[in-house]
């Protein structure tokens, strides 16, 4: 499958490199992105063993593509509904990848970029990488990411970093169990994780990683639908699109001091 957004490489042993390729973006999520990221998952084979995603040019990702949350804020409520359902199937289906998911992150990982690490099963973070949950600047939450993110981190941790927006390290990552290793060499890392996973029996994985799932944090459809319709109401608020309109004109937001 051809996609334009992604870099997608198999090798022979069925370890997927999974590349998010919109640079001079930032990696942000736009929609042809979340629509191939969800074509992706629903694409695997039986022959993938592991799938390890990463970031083309300077970092991970930005989250989301202001451009396309400008677009929600100028629709009506059920295209809203459409676009906020897109991105929350999306990160289910990474979610309930039946092989293992690793993550490289450099460089930087905002709002849904920490989304897409907390759905990986184990997360590699180089140094010198910055990390936060920017949307309450724009007038927004981090509502589709939210129960990723709370069942890796649990409430209490999510209550320091989810209301501040402030942008905080890879220790801190680490501390709030967002990251799993931090290492200078992303890839011997990586590849340290990717040899235990292919010693193991494929089913086997793929049904103790469904296991710990449905012991861990419950993310049914309820769940997701609230926060679809949670993601849609804000991006109905003022604030959201006076927020939005203020970060791509480059100006101050009146809450700024």
């Amino acid at each position: 499958m051809n996609y334009e957004t992604l870099i997608v490489d198999k090798d022979k042993r069925g370890v997927v490199s999974l590349t998010l390729n919109r640079p001079e973006k930032r990696n942000a999520l736009s929609a042809k992105m979340i629509d191939e990221l969800t074509n992706f998952a629903a694409s695997l084979t039986s022959d993938i063993r592991v799938t390890v995603i990463q970031g083309a040019g300077n970092l991970f990702c930005a989250g989301g593509d202001l451009e396309w949350m400008n677009a929600q804020i100028n629709a009506d409520r059920s295209t809203r509904i459409v676009e906020a359902r897109k991105l929350a199937f999306m990160l289910k289906a990474l979610n309930e990848l039946p092989v293992p998911l690793i993550a490289k992150v450099h460089g930087a990982a905002y709002g849904g970029g920490v989304g897409l690490a907390c759905v990986c099963d184990y997360v590699i973070s180089s140094s010198n990488v910055k990390f936060g949950f920017t949307e309450t600047k724009l007038g927004l939450i981090p509502s589709t990411i939210g129960p990723y993110v709370v069942g890796k981190m649990g409430e209490a941790k999510a209550r320091e970093v989810f209301m501040s927006a402030k942008i905080f390290n890879e220790l801190d990552a680490e501390r709030l169990h967002i990251v799993s290793e931090i290492s200078d060499d992303l890839d011997q890392s990586a590849e340290k994780h990717i040899t235990s996973y292919l010693e193991t029996a494929p089913k086997a994985v793929g049904e103790a990683k469904a296991l710990v799932r449905s012991l861990g944090a419950t993310i049914d459809d309820k769940v997701i639908e609230q926060t679809i319709e949670q993601l849609a109401d804000i991006w109905e608020g003022e604030e959201a699109s006076h927020g939005i309109e203020s970060f791509l004109n480059k100006t101050k937001p009146r809450w700024s001091n």
